[in-house]
């Protein structure tokens, strides 16, 4: 399992290395900038260079840049929604930059357009955004949201249309997020509905497109739209639930990153732990 949290870049951007290293972590993400404002400078290239360089030392297996919360390829105001590709793209190029193999967006907010028209501009942001960076390594994955106001993405059905127009399926994938998933109304708690939650996700995403799950817990209860991470086992999911994710085989191809709350400096370990106590409970969760 590749298995990380999310990480500071405060001091310096390869600095996040450090931190993540220092916790045990086979993967990471990271906000590249500030995540409620626009960029107001670029990368410096000895910066670069330094987490490229740290990140080798580390034997860092995956890196996911996460695009700060502005941005919202679905936006139906053309200033908004250009401007909003053209930092998804600057992102991708940052990426590919500092060597990260994946960038993370939310699916967008139609702004009470309707979801129709949402999901066609998400749907050409999308196209474009890869046409412009068809020559990078990099692949841009989609996240799940938890439905609230006019967030797209909250079913799965959402991203399988994305999927079925996309004009380079190789490079767009999935992250799965537990806390959005349950607060959208999947069934993450009881063995019955964790598995018609999975086998929906399969027919209508495909389990080849995952490629990330974000592991978290939710303050709320099922179908409460209210996107609210908790520790792990000290939510509503639970660690029966998440225990069954962390030891789905069909998951087995992603990497796990946690977004829980970081109240203490041993907040991170703590959850960490969580999880690996729950890979060495295998069996346990019916899966």
């Amino acid at each position: 399992m590749l298995l990380g949290v999310h990480v500071s870049i405060a001091g310096h951007i390869y600095e996040a290395i450090d931190r993540a290293a220092a916790l045990g972590c086979t993967a990471m993400q990271i906000f590249p900038r500030d995540p409620r404002q626009w960029r107001k400078t670029r990368l410096k290239p000895e910066d670069i260079e330094e987490f490229r360089l740290r990140r080798r030392q580390s034997g860092m297996a995956k890196v996911f840049i996460h695009i700060p919360y502005l941005v919202n390829l679905a936006s139906p105001y053309n200033i908004l929604y250009k401007g909003s590709i053209r930092a998804a793209v600057q992102d991708m190029q940052e990426a590919a930059a500092l060597g990260a193999e994946y960038v993370v967006a939310h699916a967008g907010s139609h702004k009470d357009s309707g979801e129709g028209k949402g999901l066609h501009r998400l749907t050409q942001a999308v196209n474009r955004i890869l046409d412009k960076t068809k020559a990078l390594p990099v692949s841009l994955l989609l996240e799940n949201t938890a439905g609230a106001g006019s967030w797209l993405g909250y079913r799965f059905e959402h991203l399988a249309y994305v999927f079925r127009r996309t004009e380079q399926p190789a490079r767009l994938g999935v992250c799965l997020d537990t806390c959005h998933a349950h607060a959208a109304g999947y069934d993450l708690v009881t063995p019955a509905g964790y598995e018609q939650t999975m086998r929906v996700f399969g027919k209508q995403v495909g389990w080849e497109k995952l490629k990330l799950i974000h592991l978290n817990d939710s303050k709320d209860a099922c179908a409460s739209h209210r996107d609210r991470h908790e520790h792990l086992g000290k939510g509503m999911i639970g660690l029966q639930g998440l225990g069954r994710l962390v030891n789905d085989s069909r998951c087995a191809g992603a990497a796990f990153i946690l977004e829980t709350p970081k109240d203490t400096a041993r907040s991170d370990r703590m959850n960490l732990a969580r999880v690996r106590k729950l890979q060495q409970g295998k069996g346990r969760y019916g899966v």
